[in-house]
């Protein structure tokens, strides 16, 4: 009907430039998240790590990525810099759930020391040790991983992976250090005694996951990419949609006995240096 292919490309290019900056300048001041889901999205052969967090109302919210070669400490401290920045509170009682990234870990630590309660994504790990093991052994790994981590009891779950390791010893000793590695923070829904709905949100990084599904979607037809300006506009355009379509998290009530057990946990340490210093 006598449109132009480039006036097109010329609205979306305004529109998603819209969506973007409307991401950017959205004030975090009222923001009290109860978690924070962090993952990497790759594009255009560059880093992406999306930061979305849940509310203490169990609304899920695009909170912002940063951009890098790849997920190193230097883009995990700009994204933390750009969220404070916007009004962020670094609070004590935050559970970040993460893929477990040296460089992600090594920003986190920095920024939060003692404070910082981390949970290993239970997704990322399973896919750690099937790339270690040969197919007869992945379904066996993952079976036993899933029962693990199903678990109520700490105890018990921590037991079981215990088990766990000792199995992948007979197979794959990278396997089972891969599962060793950190293995506090892949049982910190446990140990906080998370209630079961509201754990299967939190032990993995879904609503991360779903929102990297949804990108790659939206970009299926994208043949060539035009440079960081147009990724990070494609990424901040799905970021505000995916935002409009989430529900909220299941098991919302649990909220205020996990917040409970994360004040005990962070005053636990202070409470053992006064001991001493008595």
């Amino acid at each position: 009907f006598g449109v132009l292919p480039s006036a097109v490309s010329q609205k979306m290019v305004a529109l998603t430039a819209q969506q973007l900056k409307a991401l950017h300048a959205r004030s975090l001041a009222q923001c009290t998240p109860f978690a924070l889901f962090l993952a990497t999205i790759h594009r255009g052969g560059e880093a992406f790590l999306v930061a979305r967090g849940v509310g203490l109302n169990g609304e899920k919210m695009a909170l912002g990525f940063g951009q890098g070669s790849s997920e190193n400490h230097e883009i995990c401290e700009a994204l933390f810099r750009g969220l404070e920045r916007r009004g962020l509170v670094r609070c004590k009682r935050i559970l970040f759930v993460t893929d477990g990234g040296s460089g992600l870990r090594k920003a986190l630590r920095a920024r939060f020391g003692q404070k910082l309660l981390p949970q290993r994504c239970a997704i990322h790990t399973s896919r750690n040790l099937q790339r270690h093991l040969t197919k007869p052994y992945r379904n066996e790994a993952h079976r036993q991983l899933k029962t693990a981590l199903e678990q109520t009891r700490n105890t018990a779950a921590k037991h079981m992976l215990r088990e766990l390791e000792a199995w992948l010893r007979t197979k794959n000793e990278s396997a089972a250090d891969s599962l060793l590695e950190a293995l506090e923070e892949r049982l910190t829904v446990h140990r906080l005694k998370v209630p079961a709905l509201l754990r299967k949100t939190l032990r993995a990084t879904n609503p991360s996951e779903s929102l990297c599904s949804l990108v790659r979607h939206s970009e299926r037809n994208i043949t060539r990419s035009r440079g960081s300006a147009m990724l990070q506009r494609w990424l901040g355009t799905v970021l505000r949609y995916c935002e409009q379509q989430c529900t909220r998290v299941k098991g919302v009530t649990g909220m205020a006995q996990v917040m409970a057990a994360m004040e005990a946990e962070h005053a636990e340490p202070q409470l053992v240096q006064a001991k001493k210093a008595a």
